[in-house]
């Protein structure tokens, strides 16, 4: 098992890695909307936008790229942004329609509005 962590994307906040790889699958850790140095993005579209720019610079620690992802879950905090949420994730991967989950939670850690995370195929 390879366990990645770039400093492309926001370090993990706890025992856990970026991301890990094994037998042709790479799975990504929830990324919240925090820059690479840490600090959250406001607004929905915004926090949309960074979680998945820091999903984009893990893989891209592995040569891969957003093509190369097969599913993806978004956790909001606020399900009515979803339209928000959407467009962000349309804009992002284009043509590329990985399979998807949107779950509402309580709460996410920092206060963020959204966190993502990601099952990609290094094949």
């Amino acid at each position: 098992m390879d366990f990645i962590n770039t400093p492309n994307a926001p370090m993990p906040i706890g025992a856990y890695a970026q991301a890990t790889a094994s037998n042709g699958l790479m799975f990504i850790s929830g990324q919240l909307p925090l820059t690479k140095e840490g600090l959250m993005v406001e607004g929905v579209k915004e926090q949309t936008k960074q979680s998945l720019t820091n999903i984009e610079a893990i893989l891209a620690a592995k040569n891969l790229t957003k093509n190369n992802v097969l599913k993806v879950q978004i956790f909001t905090t606020d399900l009515n942004s979803f339209t928000d949420i959407n467009n962000e994730y349309q804009t992002f991967f284009g043509d590329h329609t990985p399979a998807r989950a949107v779950v509402e939670v309580r709460a996410l850690p920092k206060g963020a509005i959204v966190e993502i995370d990601a099952i990609a195929t290094e094949g």
